[in-house]
């Protein structure tokens, strides 16, 4: 790739693709969006690295723009470089503020790649080593559609949010620090928890003393519609909250924030080098004034709702789709083999007959059979008709030659 202008990119012999992934679901406003970049040459020209040792206006503006938008008691914010040093932080603070160790993180999660980024995810293919951090136990998650239980929504009386008690009680001290959650899983293959989970999760956690961290890296900004943040679709009120990705449209940024007590309970020395880089804040204000000014969570909403439609019927139609889930413009087409077996060849295929026709799409699930449906959220129902007309086209073209054995 060599260009990028709004929704499409564009490789070194000139083709134009409609870009439905976005940098791993980074470029939320579109690539290179004027707006957006005019806050960054401004912001080049004016004052460009002080590292964290001072405050400059960009990233007040930012602290105080976040603590606005924020549910609950957020307040306090911690800049950093990526979503590995925003989680990372997010459980330093609870373990501080507890005085506890002990972390529940869930199955199919990911949350970066340091050591106990990698020790927190439960996703072996993204693990390059083992789980060296001790003090982190994973839950099973809401996969409603491979239920871990085999129970099935919502006779199953929320079994997945409940058995995580009964994790707490026998695998720890019964004293955790943190319970840590993707609202969606987003390399898990965008699993979507059923009404009322996290609701369930969020009671658990404040029952066993620990704090409450919702992982945004993915699910924010706008991008599940209807809300700034994804934990919002359930109503709960974190005690931390993290996010990088889709914050700043591409400029490398990571964001921790937190309750005041919380904050203050931090006492030593901490420092990021370029976290809170000027520049990065600058993007990051421009690419919330896009979202806000253009109401493009209302926009994620709407495409989100056709996109989601449209993919239904291909599920109709086209028997190695599985599942099709997620909410707004975070949609996840899960791609099967007979009785469900994960059919991560089929994936493959449908994503080079889809980059042949000038769409690209992400991948994930702990099978490699997910297709990640991300696009920015200024796209049009136009686009979204586009996108889906193609993906018609490449389920026909591979279906022909497929085995359901």
């Amino acid at each position: 790739m060599v260009r990028g202008d709004g929704k499409y990119l564009y490789d070194s012999e000139n083709r134009a693709y409609l870009d439905f992934f976005g940098g791993i679901l980074t470029v939320s406003v579109g690539h290179c969006n004027e707006k957006v970049n005019k806050r960054i040459h401004e912001q080049v020209d004016t004052l460009q690295h002080v590292s964290t040792l001072y405050p400059t206006i960009p990233m007040v503006e930012l602290a105080e723009k976040l603590a606005a938008l924020t549910p609950g008691r957020l307040q306090k914010s911690f800049f950093t470089n990526s979503g590995t040093e925003a989680d990372e932080t997010a459980v330093l603070l609870a373990q501080v503020y507890t005085g506890r160790r002990e972390v529940i993180a869930f199955r199919h999660a990911y949350h970066g790649r340091s050591q106990l980024a990698m020790s927190l995810t439960a996703h072996a293919p993204w693990r390059s080593g083992p789980t060296a951090i001790p003090g982190i136990k994973h839950a099973h998650n809401a996969y409603c559609y491979r239920c871990p239980f085999g129970m099935t929504y919502p006779n199953c009386d929320l079994r997945c949010a409940k058995d995580v008690e009964e994790l707490i009680q026998t695998t720890t001290s019964g004293q955790i620090a943190a319970v840590i959650a993707e609202p969606i899983q987003g390399v898990g293959g965008f699993i979507t928890p059923p009404p009322g989970y996290f609701q369930e999760l969020h009671r658990i956690t404040k029952e066993y003393g620990g704090l409450f961290i919702s992982d945004e890296v993915q699910t924010g900004w706008g991008r599940t519609g209807k809300y700034m943040f994804g934990i919002q679709h359930w109503g709960v009120e974190p005690d931390v909250m993290t996010s990088a990705k889709g914050m700043a449209n591409g400029t490398p940024i990571g964001w921790t924030i937190t309750t005041p007590e919380v904050a203050e309970a931090f006492t030593g020395l901490t420092i990021s080098t370029f976290g809170g880089n000027p520049v990065s804040m600058s993007a990051a204000m421009g690419t919330l004034e896009v979202i806000e000014e253009e109401s493009l969570i209302d926009n994620a909403e709407k495409v989100g709702t056709q996109l989601m439609g449209g993919l239904e019927e291909l599920k109709q139609t086209y028997s190695m789709v599985g599942d099709v889930r997620g909410k707004g413009l975070m949609i996840g087409v899960e791609f099967v083999h007979e009785n469900k077996r994960p059919a991560p060849d089929l994936t493959l295929a449908f994503m080079e007959a889809t980059k042949k026709r000038g769409l690209l799409l992400g991948k994930g699930g702990l099978y490699g059979n997910v297709i990640r449906v991300v696009p920015g959220l200024n796209i049009t129902s136009a686009d979204a008709a586009e996108a889906l007309k193609i993906m018609q086209e490449s389920l026909t073209e591979i279906s022909a030659g497929v085995s359901l054995a």
